[in-house]
């Protein structure tokens, strides 16, 4: 550890300390921060505030846009802060994808500033005892502990060259936190691989804190879809994505329950019939029962659902998003290791692809769910 970070601990305790003789917060307020690109970093907060809550502490939930509709509906109890956005955008070529996110970065350099500037104001305000970062890079703080979370130690761009400078630039973010929570196990197998566990760990302390799932296991559940299809991610491809399932839906004879991804209260234009449902958005509880009533899932290979599919134990067809090479990546390590069945949104095929997930030989791993409470009991304790 540097002299820095010993400096950083021993100030912390200052604080801390010094806290407690005054008297402040008997519940300790920790501020919880998700990234808004894509769903994901939200749902994988869930589980963390519920183990916080039930830890003593006062949550406050700071977010912006859907993710900020879904952790608002999942915690109507607890205070909920706007934060600036990033506003980022992508392309409609996954040729351009990575181009496109490097031209934006001035951008997204400007929104880490703001909600740096906007973190100091609240902690002022709202006498934050700590706060949680899901892959908010400007959340940090001086004097008081700031936890950041990602799976993401190394970031696949499909150049090893830029993957360097990206990884770079992050771990020059990381090291302002006090720690960096990985979502994953930290030995192998994996279910992030390399993406968790890359050849230089930050330098701050890093805890792999085991799989993250809001999710349930149901026993004895009986099946009520042959196959449950969630759409999410970014436009312009989730339309895409939806397009394409909807002109080979008339050709699937089975029971299928479409999920598009979008707000509960645009309308739904799709034609649906005794054998096709097609809704916009199911409530958490809602997701966490049909996906155990599905015979198999066809998603994105986004990590906080792959992290709920694992959990769940159910089979699944993952199609990455174009151009994510994050998605892309994953996809790959685990149908290497026989966890999900994928291949690419250009040659995919409803009929074909569930002819080849029945030959497909899944080896679904159980692992420690539970290991991240742990983790949030010993990070109250400290304050």
């Amino acid at each position: 550890m540097t002299k820095l970070n010993y400096f950083h601990k021993y100030l912390l305790t200052l604080v801390m300390f010094k806290k407690k003789i005054e008297g402040k917060n008997a519940r300790p307020r920790i501020l919880v921060a998700p990234l808004n690109w894509g769903l994901g970093h939200a749902t994988r907060c869930i589980p963390v505030i519920k183990e916080l809550i039930n830890n003593g502490c006062e949550v406050l939930i700071a977010a912006e846009g859907p993710c900020f509709s879904l952790l608002q509906n999942e915690f109507p109890e607890l205070r909920h802060l706007s934060i600036p956005a990033y506003n980022m955008h992508y392309s409609r070529r996954r040729s351009f994808f990575t181009l496109t996110i490097l031209s934006q970065l001035p951008k997204l350099l400007l929104a880490i500033c703001k909600e740096h500037s906007w973190l100091k104001k609240v902690v002022r305000k709202e006498g934050i005892d700590a706060v949680i970062s899901d892959n908010r890079f400007g959340l940090y703080h001086r004097t008081i502990p700031s936890i950041y979370i990602t799976h993401q130690l190394l970031i696949k761009t499909g150049n090893t060259f830029t993957e360097k400078i990206a990884q770079r630039i992050h771990y020059r973010f990381i090291k302002k936190y006090t720690a960096c929570w990985v979502p994953d196990m930290e030995q192998e197998p994996s279910l992030a691989g390399k993406l968790s566990h890359p050849d230089k760990l930050p330098a701050t302390i890093v805890n792999y804190i085991g799989c993250l799932s809001r999710f349930e296991k149901i026993p004895a559940i009986e099946k009520k879809y042959a196959l449950l299809i969630i759409i999410s991610g970014p436009e312009p491809q989730r339309t895409i994505f939806e397009n394409i399932i909807l002109q080979q839906l008339p050709l699937f004879n089975g029971t299928v329950l479409l999920l598009r991804g979008l707000p509960a209260d645009l309308p739904v234009d799709n034609e649906q019939n005794d054998t096709v449902q097609i809704i916009n958005h199911l409530s958490a509880a809602a997701l966490n029962t049909a996906i155990q009533q599905a015979g198999i899932v066809i998603s994105r290979s986004g990590y906080t659902t792959i992290l709920d599919l694992v959990k769940l134990q159910q089979k699944a067809i993952l199609v990455p998003t174009p151009g994510q090479t994050e998605q892309e990546y994953l996809a790959a390590h685990l149908s290497a290791q026989k966890i999900v069945y994928t291949l690419e949104q250009d040659n995919f095929l409803l009929n074909e692809a569930l002819k080849d997930a029945e030959r497909f030989s899944f080896a679904i791993p159980f692992y420690d769910m539970e290991q991240y409470k742990r983790t949030v009991r010993e990070f109250v304790a400290q304050l």
